[in-house]
């Protein structure tokens, strides 16, 4: 049998984790699997779809990282489990014109973890799939800004037979995603306007709408970061209609339970997530949202070497309550089993405790300048509210512990200097 550990995703917990663990016990060791050739955080696909962060120039390699971190990296989809031989299969992977450039691999593992995170969940609402586009990747997310690019360009050209002419933007969530993309564009939208549509107003001519089911915005948080995230979307015109139950989406408007229609030509759906499909296909036990069972110490139920970390997983915290999906959580899951799987490598007892959810608070962008979010306090259980500049301080280190997991401290420094200069080199959203 194989004595590889394989960590199937290469998010933030499952490239966290390959990393950690290639660092501690070397190479030959682990094997991260993972559809794309390159990683970008999740949290930051807003700016990606916005035009205000450039993945071509910041997307980290994943071969780069296995060669730095020794681990081997193998590139594919997961589509298939036998977990008698203790082996996964991975498809083939094709070009554009379906031509075979890797064929179907077995994987044999000693320990298996399934980190592939969340896809969309469209609740079976006409339209919905076909007619939005939702930031759960790279592709999504550069989808969306060059739409955005086209649009712009269109309204610019009607401009001078049409004064009303401009681009609508409906985000379907007032979520974290849907209220970052929503001040993210805005911030943008005046970039935008400024280099290469001198037609168009920003915030008369893109016309942005966030639709939310729920009485408020940012309904998981406390009432007093949502109504600062209203407040801070009213200044920057962007339209809220709360309590508004989605009931289609067409190519170019969303009616809503009241027959109320709001024009789209782009719409962005960020209402809700699920646990990837095929899992429910690999012979594990999954719940009704298809994330797999797993137990305290993040063991795939009814297993004794498969486990689950982040979103993907269904995991039950002390206090009964699922453990949210966030990317906190599996921040923490990735150190859980990074020090089972040392332990277990140096032949030392697992460890007696369980896996505990420490939620630390959350916080939501409002473009490069402001963020409004809760701090929770380690003692009290308390939060904290914070916004403005700290806030945004707090939130971009987010980021950069994400990238000293990966990168080490000092070349995460190096990182984040060269990434401030260069933004005095080049425009300050993409134009291509």
């Amino acid at each position: 049998m194989s004595d590889e550990i394989v960590i199937v995703g290469g998010g933030a917990g499952g490239l966290e984790l390959a990393c950690k663990l290639g660092r501690k016990l070397g190479s030959g060791h682990v094997t991260l699997v993972d559809r794309a050739l390159y990683h970008i955080w999740k949290p930051s696909l807003h700016e990606v779809a916005a035009g205000t962060r450039d993945i071509h120039q910041e997307g980290l390699s994943y071969q780069m990282l296995a060669h730095d971190n020794k681990f081997r990296f193998v590139y594919g989809n997961m589509t298939g489990l036998d977990s008698a031989n203790n082996a996964i299969t991975v498809d083939a992977v094709t070009d554009e014109s379906a031509t075979e450039l890797l064929p179907p691999r077995q994987i044999a593992f000693s320990k298996l973890v399934i980190a592939v995170g969340s896809v969309s969940n469209y609740f079976g609402i006409p339209g919905a799939e076909q007619n939005t586009i939702s930031l759960n990747s790279t592709e999504d997310a550069e989808q969306f800004r060059v739409r955005l690019l086209k649009m712009l360009a269109l309204a610019d050209l009607k401009k001078e037979k049409n004064p009303d002419a401009g681009v609508d933007i409906v985000i379907v969530g007032g979520g974290a995603t849907g209220v970052e993309l929503a001040a993210e564009l805005r911030d943008a939208s005046s970039v935008y306007t400024d280099y290469d549509f001198p037609q168009l107003n920003a915030n008369r001519d893109v016309r942005i709408t966030i639709l939310e089911g729920a009485p408020r915005l940012l309904a998981p948080l406390t009432e007093r970061v949502s109504k600062a995230a209203s407040k801070l979307l009213q200044e920057r015109e962007v339209r809220v209609v709360t309590d508004c139950r989605v009931a289609s989406i067409a190519e170019n408007f969303v009616t809503d339970a009241n027959g109320n229609n709001y024009v789209s030509d782009l719409c962005v759906w960020s209402a809700g997530i699920k646990a990837p499909d095929f899992l429910k296909g690999l012979g594990l036990p999954v719940i009704k949202s298809g994330q797999l069972e797993v137990d305290g110490f993040l063991k795939v139920a009814g297993t004794n070497n498969i486990y689950a970390l982040g979103d993907c997983a269904a995991c039950i915290g002390t206090d009964g309550k699922m453990v949210p999906p966030r990317a906190q959580a599996a921040h923490q899951q990735a150190d859980y089993l990074l020090d089972m799987f040392v332990r277990a490598n140096k032949g030392q007892a697992a460890p007696d405790a369980p896996y505990v959810y420490k939620d630390h608070g959350s916080l939501v962008s409002f473009g490069r300048n402001t963020s409004v979010g809760t701090l929770m306090g380690s003692l009290t259980k308390l939060g904290w509210f914070v916004d403005g500049f700290f806030a945004r301080m707090m939130y971009t280190s987010l980021h950069l512990m994400h990238l000293s997991a990966l990168l080490g401290p000092v070349r995460t420094g190096v990182t984040a200097a060269a990434s401030g200069l260069m933004k005095h080199a080049k425009p300050s959203v993409k134009l291509h």
